[in-house]
């Protein structure tokens, strides 16, 4: 049993509006103090086993099944406003979030029962199947070695975001045969190291660093074949992809906030301004409107994309694939968008202030650090190139999972 694994109420039957209203504060205390924590390195523990413990990865799951019974939009909402309070806590939460999806959208997704137990216990996930082994890309050398009627792993994974909240990891690691295995285990388990190591220039405190597996047993139950088969929706990766579009739409709207609050309370109008304060310069408004533009802009293509996705559930045969060929694609524009939007805003920030604006202490310049960094997650430029030949010709999106 994990013990790390955190306490939700479950006698409670959780609404969406009533996760919202739970969270709330806690969003507003991660927004006060995520300048200062990421100076200091400094992990926000406490607030992320609360929303947790709100039962935030139960947004979408149907309330027959102990969730708050949400659409992808709702979803979607509340991932931009953590995003909007500390975008390193909302990607954090990815896995969680991806582990939650599956639930939501598929009946036969492996490990669905255990894993949505552990949902409705408050659990965190992180999980990567990233190396830097030298091979293609996707290549696997970490080894899974049979051990009775389960495996020790040996190998070490990279970008295994959300490492230090989760409460389970999930990757992959090849076998002796050559076949792969995919397999969640507690964070705790004898051999796993998690490693506080990631070093961008961005999204710093995403927890994004290294796991080391040295002979780390995994049970049979624990692990299940990887599943080759197709099915009939094969773009799995929608979700993911909006997601990183939510957190960017978040620090659109987070840039929105601080270049408000700098221009009430700390702005001051330049020497040849005709405005006594910073808030009637006519300058100043139109790059506040700008920003605001973007960050309406960003999350009004996610919130278009959440329901593309939300389409895309339920149907079967040639019209799930043609559902979600659309809704790949729709996810695909709302990237560009979102990405372009928080890149932008982050920029204009500095254009409401003069040199005081540009104060490590502000820590305004992490907003166009945060977007850069999760936008290399996933080029936009093959976004563009995918969603061009998708109107074009009618090709389909490739299905690697990241669109």
């Amino acid at each position: 049993m994990n013990t790390q694994t955190d306490t939700l109420d479950t006698a409670r039957q959780v609404t969406v509006d009533g996760i919202r209203s739970v969270v709330a504060p806690i969003l507003a205390t991660l927004g006060e103090t995520a300048r200062s924590r990421e100076e200091s390195r400094d992990y926000a523990f406490s607030e992320v086993r609360e929303l947790a413990g709100a039962g935030i990865a139960l947004t979408g799951i149907a309330r027959h099944e102990g969730g708050a019974g949400g659409s992808v939009r709702d979803v979607a909402d509340l991932v931009i406003e953590i995003a909007r309070a500390d975008s390193n806590v909302a990607q954090a939460l990815r896995p969680t979030f991806l582990v939650a999806n599956q639930i939501a959208g598929r009946k036969d997704v492996p490990l669905r029962e255990v894993n949505l137990d552990r949902l409705r216990a408050g659990a965190l996930f992180a999980g990567t199947g990233n190396e830097r082994n030298g091979g293609s890309s996707g290549s696997i050398s970490t080894t899974a070695t049979r051990d009775g009627d389960g495996y020790l792993v040996d190998g070490r994974k990279f970008y295994s975001t959300g490492g230090l909240y989760a409460s389970y990891f999930s990757s992959s690691a090849v076998t002796d045969t050559g076949e792969v295995v995919r397999f969640t285990v507690p964070t705790d388990r004898a051999g796993l190291e998690r490693n506080d190591d990631f070093d961008a220039i961005g999204q710093r405190l995403t927890q994004s660093g290294s796991t080391l597996f040295t002979r780390v047993r995994v049970h049979a139950d624990e692990a299940v074949d990887f599943d080759a088969a197709t099915p009939d929706n094969p773009w799995l990766g929608s979700f993911a992809q909006l997601y990183l579009a939510a957190v960017q739409a978040g620090i659109a709207a987070r840039a929105r906030d601080d270049a408000v609050w700098f221009v009430r309370e700390r702005a001051r109008p330049i020497k040849h301004s005709s405005a006594p304060h910073s808030v009637d310069d006519p300058y100043v408004r139109q790059t506040v409107g700008e920003i605001a533009a973007k960050a309406t802009a960003a999350r009004a293509v996610v919130i278009l994309a959440a329901e593309a996705v939300q389409d895309a559930r339920g149907l079967s045969g040639i019209e799930a694939r043609d559902a979600g060929a659309r809704a790949s694609v729709t996810v695909a524009e709302a990237g560009i968008v979102a990405i372009e939007s928080a890149l932008k805003a982050a920029e204009l920030l500095f254009d409401v202030g003069g040199g005081s604006i540009t104060d490590r202490g502000s820590g305004f310049d992490r907003h166009w650090r945060n977007a850069r960094t999760a936008a290399n997650h996933n080029p936009r430029q093959w976004k563009a190139a995918v969603a061009g030949a998708y109107h074009l010709t009618g090709q389909d999106p490739p299905t690697t999972g990241l669109f």
